[in-house]
């Protein structure tokens, strides 16, 4: 095993269409000339990651550097939980080489540099870890879980737009606002006694406040408070979205009568079938069955 203060580096090389690869050496060049010791281990398709942080953690490894975008860091807090619940709290810090990490924005509109100068300074904060079980199984997420628009726009350019880049999420998103979609989800929260059944636009679940980059989705979203923030922005109509889409960027849309937000602890949800989730960037469909919380369980350099 490589000595304790020495982190293992999970490269995704095709982050941001292989740029991660070209940028890799010169950012490990100047973290080892600042004394931090690295180790690297390249995933070579979907899913490595969360293998790779698996085994090394159970070998003893308790740090680590998430090197691509919020995917990348989605598979390796995967690979950490949930065993590192029954032991020592891993580190975990950020290269968003050649892509972008939402996560990051919480700390610093810096990104890559911000992430280098926390590593290099040895600075890291308590993380909150959010816990989702569906019906096939339990995932987890530092970032946020949203259904509807957002799932629905990333659905998209995820299934049929990838290769097109930011212009795919712009083409996403006006083919998300031409077949809008309201809908209910049908959630409990805390100690309420009904199921909230009503038509929505939208559900996000949060622990951070930014997705796709500059979206401030949950503003009042804090990584290490214990809570979830839970955003709801009922049926607006389409023209109204389209107005209010910039107050999504500057998290003013929270203040839109069709708006709330709150912070709660669990989570539970009634759904009749699967839906197509956005979670921590990666577009998935779950059956969602429970919400809940585990505060500080990871350490973030950041």
């Amino acid at each position: 095993m490589s000595g304790e203060k020495t982190y293992l580096a999970i490269v995704n090389p095709a982050a941001g269409g292989g740029r991660a690869r070209k940028l890799l050496a010169p950012a490990l060049e100047r973290l080892r000339a600042a004394g931090v010791a690295i180790d690297i281990a390249e995933t070579k398709s979907a899913g490595d990651a969360t293998g790779i942080a698996r085994d090394a953690y159970r070998s003893g490894r308790r740090r680590f550097i998430a090197v691509g975008g919020d995917g990348t860091s989605y598979e390796v807090v995967n690979g950490l939980f949930p065993e590192a619940l029954e032991g020592e709290r891993p580190l975990l810090g950020f290269l968003p080489l050649g892509t972008g990490n939402s996560f990051l924005r919480d700390f610093s509109e810096r990104g890559g540099e911000h992430a280098m100068a926390s590593l290099i300074a040895e600075k890291s904060q308590p993380c909150d870890v959010l816990r989702l079980r569906h019906r096939a199984g339990v995932l987890h997420y530092i970032n946020l879980l949203s259904l509807g628009f957002p799932a629905d726009v990333a659905t998209l350019r995820a299934r049929r737009f990838s290769a097109q880049g930011e212009l795919g999420y712009i083409i996403s998103i006006f083919l998300g606002l031409s077949r809008l979609e309201r809908r209910p989800f049908p959630v409990r929260v805390d100690s309420e006694s009904e199921f909230d059944r009503r038509p929505c636009l939208f559900l996000t679940f949060n622990n951070s406040k930014f997705t796709g980059g500059t979206m401030m989705i949950a503003p009042k979203a804090d990584v290490n408070s214990g809570m979830i923030e839970y955003v709801r922005w009922g049926p607006i109509g389409r023209l109204g979205l389209i107005r209010n889409l910039p107050r999504l960027y500057d998290g003013t849309h929270i203040e839109h009568p069709l708006a709330e937000r709150k912070a709660v602890r669990h989570v539970e949800f009634n759904l009749e079938s699967p839906v197509d989730v956005m979670i921590d960037g990666e577009v998935l469909t779950l059956h969602c069955e429970q919400l809940d919380v585990m505060p500080g369980a990871l350490n973030v350099a950041a």
